[in-house]
């Protein structure tokens, strides 16, 4: 059956953390609760829905970190983490295990409930602190292979120091699909900033890429 709303589960070993996230979700109108668990095993046990987004601190007594991010994303779930921890190299190891997001558990209700709408959308979480916006580098070019085509010929003339008006003019489209292809960026490398932007496409070699790619349509 269905789920009338956005199916969310939880997964805490915190009893109290996960009652007050539990009042969160219930409140918001467009959410429906899936399963509740104090572990991977036992949320797997009690759940309804099979593509449900689960928010869930992964510091569990049993399977922990990674690799409960990775049990529940090979179930089929999303996954957004909310967690006391900010270590970079954790929040990489997270980030590539499969989470769409990852969270501070001091993030307001508001932000989290943000994050779920966006990833029910089809996007990854806008990350709400400089920690959790952080890629490791096995992240960024996981994403640099899912970029098409076209959208690498805009991170090119952003290298380039093309303004939105101008990289339109140059690839022949509108404004308005050259700023959607830039939301498609984003939202495949979580990065935000057109400077952030710039230098992914310089260190991961989307420009000399294209550029070979045009010498060879030429030739």
């Amino acid at each position: 059956m269905a789920a009338q709303g956005i199916p969310v589960g939880v997964v805490e070993g915190d009893a109290v953390f996960s009652a007050t996230l539990l009042r969160l979700l219930e409140a918001a109108p467009d959410v429906v609760v899936d399963a509740v668990g104090d572990s991977v095993a036992r949320f797997a046990a009690r759940r309804r829905w099979s593509n449900s987004i689960v928010v869930m601190d992964p510091n569990l007594p049993v399977m922990r970190n990674a690799d409960a991010v990775r049990a529940l994303t090979r179930m089929g779930h999303r996954v957004l983490v909310l967690s006391d921890r900010t270590d970079v190299d954790w929040v990489h190891a997270t980030l590539a295990a499969g989470a769409h997001g990852c969270l501070s558990k001091r993030a307001e209700g508001a932000a989290i409930l943000a994050a779920i709408r966006r990833i029910a959308a089809g996007h990854r979480a806008r990350p709400s602190d400089p920690v959790a916006s952080t890629r490791s580098p096995s992240w960024l070019a996981a994403s640099a292979a899912e970029l098409t085509a076209r959208e690498k010929d805009v991170l090119v003339r952003l290298v380039a120091g093309d303004r939105d008006q101008d990289i339109a003019q140059t690839l022949a489209i509108s404004i308005r699909t050259v700023r959607s292809y830039l939301e498609r960026v984003r939202d495949k490398t979580g990065l935000r900033r057109r400077p952030e932007l710039i230098r992914y496409a310089i260190e991961h070699g989307v420009a000399g890429e294209r550029e070979h790619a045009g010498h060879r349509r030429s030739a």
